[in-house]
């Protein structure tokens, strides 16, 4: 398959709505949406009705600015307060086809509807077309990660291999074996498999196969987007999305942004007030996607970002998110996982030796690394603590043991020093 035959043509005819269609088309989904979730959800209705939110006055694109915003927080919270994950779900849990449960904890609900994860277009925009093989490295089990891709894939008529994070050399070895063309995971696992097929002398670029990655979970550089297209030889798009909303947006072959997918809505507020920013200005990513089994809406992701409405060059005319450039909070996103402190703090917790703590994360060559130091007097249970903290968080960390007063005295809970550039 040429290049040009990947990085090019539409999937869906609304990517390419003129502006006044994608107005009324998002008016009449939110419309819809607000009237079905205020009637078979209990938590949207408690929700808009203590902000006296009328749905039947929802007349406009701006009146959405009336709903409370729902922090993604929240959802740990709201989740255990009762039947239907707390009033969140329209339906039954029995009427689902899965359930998945994230770091928080947080659980994630799959409905029985055709790509409910929503990312089939932005596969082919990224440039997967039938008759790939593609290799899939994020976790599965309990993790929606892996099985959210798996549905998009066999839309547009590609073959799945559920791979997961599975070490390096039988990754390495798969592709060779079944000429994997396409890649889905984080790019640093990318980097991470270039490093050590080059260490068994692999030339990448005639002993793999691949053509096309859809790279997501982490911030994607230019510089390391660079690295990895020249070594491997192929297009690299990344993708966004939550396993509460599922896809958010995604790059085309220009690389000029993230089309905001056509199954949500989203605006760019103010992270402390919530009140939408205008075009351009920097703020926290707000989601309502058209879900009805489980409308999380006005959801607040967490993410800062802004949105460009100038013309992209490879036709869809949705508007695009910029560049993800940070987090509201102190959470943080390593190696495709969301890392909560008050979960670092409940293992502690289980540690009395343990006087203070602190995560540092680092991409050397762009592979996340993560370091935990811990204050103690004296700490035997090294293994111990690593694989509660794997068990609780689905990460293990480096573990640097520090006597007590080391680290100082205001520190934050994960310090990012990650660079990008």
């Amino acid at each position: 398959m040429t290049r040009k035959d990947r990085t090019e043509g539409i999937y869906s005819r609304r990517e390419v709505l003129d502006e006044s269609e994608r107005r009324q088309y998002n008016l009449i989904q939110l419309k819809d949406l607000l009237s079905y979730a205020y009637r078979y959800s209990e938590d949207v209705k408690k929700r808009f009705d203590r902000a006296q939110f009328n749905v039947e006055k929802f007349k406009t694109l701006a009146d959405l600015k009336h709903i409370p915003i729902l922090k993604k927080k929240e959802l740990i919270f709201l989740q255990t307060m009762g039947p239907r994950l707390g009033g969140l779900l329209t339906k039954d849990i029995g009427e689902l086809h899965r359930v998945f449960l994230s770091p928080g904890p947080i659980f994630d609900p799959e409905d029985r509807s055709d790509d409910y994860w929503g990312y089939t277009e932005a596969f082919y925009s990224v440039g997967f077309r039938p008759g790939d093989t593609v290799q899939v490295t994020l976790p599965y089990h309990l993790s929606p990660a892996g099985l959210i891709f798996e549905e998009p894939l066999r839309n547009l008529g590609c073959a799945s291999i559920p791979a997961g994070p599975t070490d390096a050399a039988t990754q390495l070895d798969i592709m060779q074996k079944l000429r994997v063309s396409g890649y889905v995971g984080t790019p640093s696992f990318l980097m991470h498999l270039a490093q050590r097929a080059e260490e068994k002398g692999l030339n990448l670029r005639k002993d793999l196969f691949l053509e096309v990655a859809f790279v997501t979970g982490e911030r994607l550089s230019e510089k390391i987007r660079n690295q990895l297209e020249k070594k491997y030889d192929i297009v690299m798009r990344q993708g966004y999305g939550t396993a509460d909303v599922g896809c958010i947006g995604y790059e085309c072959f220009q690389k000029s942004g993230l089309h905001i997918s056509n199954r949500c809505y989203v605006e760019i507020c103010h992270p402390d007030t919530g009140i939408p920013l205008k075009d351009g200005e920097v703020g926290e990513v707000v989601v309502t996607a058209f879900n009805k089994t489980y409308p999380l809406i006005r959801l607040a992701t967490g993410d800062l970002s802004y949105i460009d409405r100038t013309p992209c060059a490879c036709g869809r005319t949705s508007p695009r998110l910029g560049n993800i450039v940070g987090r509201v909070d102190t959470t943080a996103r390593i190696k495709g996982l969301f890392v909560y402190p008050h979960q670092v703090e409940q293992v502690m917790a289980r540690f009395e030796e343990i006087k203070r703590w602190q995560i540092e994360v680092t991409n050397p060559g762009g592979v996340d690394e993560m370091v935990l130091y811990i204050e103690a007097s004296s700490f035997k249970r090294k293994e111990e603590l690593q694989h509660m903290f794997r068990e609780r968080i689905k990460l293990r960390p480096e573990l640097r043991i520090l006597t007590p007063g080391s680290l100082p005295p205001q520190i934050k809970p994960i310090e990012d020093k990650r660079v990008w550039d």
